[in-house]
């Protein structure tokens, strides 16, 4: 008689893993396969949705590895351009392009002994992909601008939340390199399927929320958890989590109330003028964010576009700047603008004290 496939890792650890919460069939099983494949050097491909944990998991794998005394090291793919991110992986000598002023040390070379944990893998270009594909292979690469070869000794750990075996079928991602990281796979559970899990997560955050906060909030009012059970967390558990934070910031006793939760998880209208939706996608963030404010301006407001343009242009050019280590010259290429209206830009918000680099 065939075995249960659900028993293939019956004599693996299934208990919770320091930092995760749950104690779902799905998630039982991630906490197995995690144990399993932590002592193998062979690369992990973590799959699942945004918010679904998987940067939790591709930490725990690098605890419980024979590589823990390592490094550490997460790269998110898909917050960088083609050329700064070749550059953060493998580095680049002086002069190998206008702002490599001096030598600098890529992820790769960082991660030697440990683990190097690359997120949004999907979101590479193909020309990264085949350098990626090299070094899964050979264990070697040169940094840009150099000639000669770096080996390494690195495991690695790719996520995406897109389905790559798709993106390969659509020659959007290359068969080779899916298959070097597809060694072991993890798929990740969404939140909706994780059945009892949300009731310990609200508590967990909850608990620790209420503690940073220098609140005792102890209960959930019945109607508010009903509400957060029914629904269906496109944004899995990083927005639960963001929800309770912020439930747990406006509340004035010791209970969360439903009124406290946002619109998109009570379908109460009245609650959208205080609630903050944090949906997944762009659009329904940006719909969500002006509706937000509007709500808030006052009737006779004759100033929305200041109140609603001017904080994510600021917020967009203190971003861009970090990114680009405060050089305004850099900076007014990624915006697209010329270097004296961003000048003006950092002057009309404040910013131009803390951003005088060249």
């Amino acid at each position: 008689m065939p075995a249960d496939p659900k028993s293939r890792f019956s004599s693996v650890d299934d208990s919770p893993l320091e930092g995760l919460i749950g104690n779902s069939t799905a998630m039982r099983e991630v906490y197995q396969l995690t144990r399993k494949f932590a002592h193998s050097n062979a690369s992990v491909l973590l799959m699942g949705e945004t918010g679904t944990g998987k940067e939790l998991i591709a930490a725990a794998l690098h605890r419980l590895s024979d590589r823990a005394s390592g490094p550490f090291v997460r790269v998110n793919c898909g917050a960088l351009t083609e050329t700064l991110l070749e550059s953060e992986l493998f580095g680049h000598v002086k002069g190998s392009f206008t702002d490599a002023v001096r030598d600098r040390t890529g992820r790769f070379e960082a991660a030697h002994g440990g683990t190097i944990f690359l997120d949004e893998i999907n979101s590479t270009s193909p020309t990264l992909q085949v350098k990626l594909l090299r070094v899964l292979q050979e264990r070697e690469f040169e940094r840009v601008g150099d000639s000669r070869s770096v080996c390494v000794d690195v495991r690695v750990i790719a996520a995406s939340n897109c389905d790559l075996s798709a993106m390969v079928a659509d020659e959007r991602f290359r068969e080779d390199l899916f298959w070097r990281l597809n060694v072991l796979p993890i798929r990740l559970p969404t939140l909706r399927r994780r059945e009892n899990d949300v009731e310990l997560l609200v508590q967990h955050f909850l608990k620790v929320y209420s503690s940073s906060n220098n609140k005792e909030i102890s209960s959930v009012e019945p109607a508010a958890m009903q509400a957060l059970l029914d629904y269906q967390w496109p944004g899995n558990v990083r927005e639960l989590q963001n929800y309770i934070e912020r439930a747990v910031v406006l509340a004035e006793d010791d209970r969360l109330q439903k009124s406290l939760l946002p619109t998109a998880v009570t379908g109460n209208v009245e609650a959208a003028k205080t609630a903050v939706f944090r949906p997944t996608d762009e659009e329904s963030l940006i719909r969500e964010f002006v509706f937000s404010r509007i709500s808030k301006a006052a009737d006779e407001a004759e100033d929305l576009h200041k109140q609603i343009v001017d904080p994510v242009e600021r917020e967009l050019i203190i971003q861009v700047m970090e990114g680009c280590n405060q050089t305004q010259t850099k900076a007014a290429q990624k915006l697209g603008i010329n270097r004296n209206t961003l000048y003006k830009k950092l002057v009309e918000h404040g910013l131009a004290k803390q951003n005088g680099k060249g």
